[in-house]
């Protein structure tokens, strides 16, 4: 697969760029993002679905743009694919020839199908999930998958987009009461197209309409993170928000916490996604970051591997450890920082008790450890927080990320701090955590100061014993100030080697 991939989505409403540089094997990154509001279905669909002019002028002026991007940006393959509004028109041809005579941009028209099997292809693979239904409402069709056991089980395409709403009802000089009864009315029909097999409790949000309604919700709601991808919310908490957003006038739509440019189409789209929401019986919603762009270019990077990443993959590591590499082979040091840690872990149950709930964000620091020393020495593991906290994307939950990054925080002098304040409500009780952090903490002045030696543990009468077949002078001394969880005593049996002149 080529370094540098660009992918433009053309959808209804808006026009998308994407470059992503592939790293290794099954690391990437996002180099480039940029978007333009062309409205290419503008008032289409009350002419029989022709694109009308103005729609395409502005489309081929977004598209000169991208290309301008994508030459300085050197990317090496460019794939152009478009939605909803170009497969619906007449003389969708006409623009497509136009624009590869034009810029040399060759532009695959998809099917609703597809869209949503791409857009199913990036959640299940970038998401934290095996089970749920993908809903991705564009500016003319909402696009669903039903994934199961990880796997993508059926598609299904409705005519059900923000544009095409919003030139049939939305626009009409009706009362807000009468729109909503008549479009809602719409979208009901549209619904029983759908099999009885569309049915789950997790609802997959992707595309603009569910990452505006997300953000709104967690304003809203003073939520701590700022990280959209992979934020969930109940969907009966927040019936109450979803049902007024329709029903409110455009120039009140502020009191919502929503993005201003969206509220052109935000209350037909928040109609579609509630009338959805319902009928598939969800309880659960989680937003997704990435949808039919993504799905393009996972669907060329994993076509050899069944389209889905390895469970022992994660695409966001990989990322991270590709650019942020060890100073020395990193698989050995792992596994030796690793069987520390799990050593560690299980000696001091007896106190934690969580029954290794969180053995795998402890690996993931640990695997991540060294990543802030890239930058400088000095206040490395600061550095790492900053990196993970940005980097730490895909198959995670917020928790995770969270959790993990607050490790690599970690220096041994404070386990509690302001940060720790903030994303309380992310992170494990304090106790627990505080456990996390001596762990992390303790394994990494090991690791620093004895690699490769045997270290055994042992726990009783309130005294942690360490015991090395070599001298752990250094840690003893690191050890004076480390903050421990409770009240207990360490005592290191290492064997000192004497220095006679």
């Amino acid at each position: 697969m080529s370094k540098r991939t660009a992918i433009i989505d053309i959808g209804s409403n808006s026009a998308r760029l994407v470059i992503y540089e592939k790293t290794s094997r099954y690391g990437f990154h996002l180099l480039c993002e940029q978007k333009s509001k062309v409205r290419i279905g503008e008032g289409a669909y009350e002419k029989n679905g022709y694109l009308q002019p103005l729609g395409m002028q502005r489309a081929y002026l977004a598209l000169l743009s991208f290309k301008q991007t994508i030459q300085r940006y050197k990317a090496n393959k460019v794939l152009c694919v478009a939605t909803s509004a170009l497969r619906d028109a007449p003389n969708a041809k006409l623009f497509t020839d136009k624009i590869k005579q034009e810029l040399g941009l060759s532009i695959k028209v998809i099917d609703g199908k597809s869209e949503a099997r791409y857009g199913a292809l990036a959640a299940n693979n970038l998401l934290p999930i095996t089970d749920g239904i993908s809903i991705d409402i564009g500016g003319g069709s909402a696009d669903m998958a039903l994934i199961k056991n990880n796997k993508i089980i059926d598609t299904y395409s409705l005519n059900l987009g923000t544009v095409r709403l919003k030139e049939l009802f939305f626009d009409k000089e009706l009362e807000l009461d009468e729109i909503n009864k008549k479009a809602k009315k719409f979208i009901k029909d549209e619904l029983k197209q759908l099999p009885d097999s569309f049915k789950s409790r997790l609802a997959i949000g992707i595309g603009g309409t569910a990452r505006t309604i997300a953000k709104g919700i967690m304003k809203s709601n003073n939520y701590p993170l700022d990280k959209l991808h992979a934020f969930v919310y109940k969907f009966k908490d927040e019936k109450k928000y979803l049902k007024e957003i329709p029903k409110t006038s455009a120039k009140n739509l502020k009191k919502f916490n929503l993005k201003k440019n969206r509220y052109d189409t935000i209350r037909e789209g928040t109609l579609i996604l509630y009338e959805i929401l319902k009928h598939i019986d969800a309880k659960t919603v989680i937003t997704s970051s990435v949808g039919v762009r993504e799905g393009v270019f996972l669907d060329q990077l994993l076509k050899h591997d069944n389209f889905k990443f390895n469970h022992t993959i994660n695409p966001s590591i990989i990322s991270i450890l590709d650019r942020f590499p060890p100073y020395h082979k990193e698989s050995n040091h792992h596994r030796y920082r690793l069987q520390i840690a799990s050593k560690l872990y299980e000696t001091l149950q007896r106190e934690i008790e969580d029954n290794f709930t969180y053995k795998d964000e402890l690996s993931y620091a640990l695997k991540l450890s060294h990543i802030g020393d890239r930058l400088t020495i000095y206040k490395s593991h600061q550095h790492a927080y900053y990196i993970a906290m940005q980097e730490l994307n895909y198959k995670l939950t917020h928790n995770q990320m969270v959790l993990i990054s607050m490790l690599l925080k970690m220096d041994g002098k404070e386990l509690i701090d302001d940060e720790f304040k903030h994303y309380k409500g992310l992170l494990p009780k304090e106790d627990e955590f505080k456990w996390l952090s001596f762990i992390y903490t303790l394994t990494m002045y090991l690791y620093e100061t004895s690699q490769h030696k045997d270290i055994e543990f042992e726990y009783h009468n309130k005294t942690l014993y360490i015991k090395s077949n070599q001298s752990l002078y250094m840690v003893k001394e690191k050890i004076k100030l480390l903050q421990k969880p409770k009240s207990f005593a360490i005592i290191i049996k290492d064997k000192v080697p004497k220095f006679d002149i």
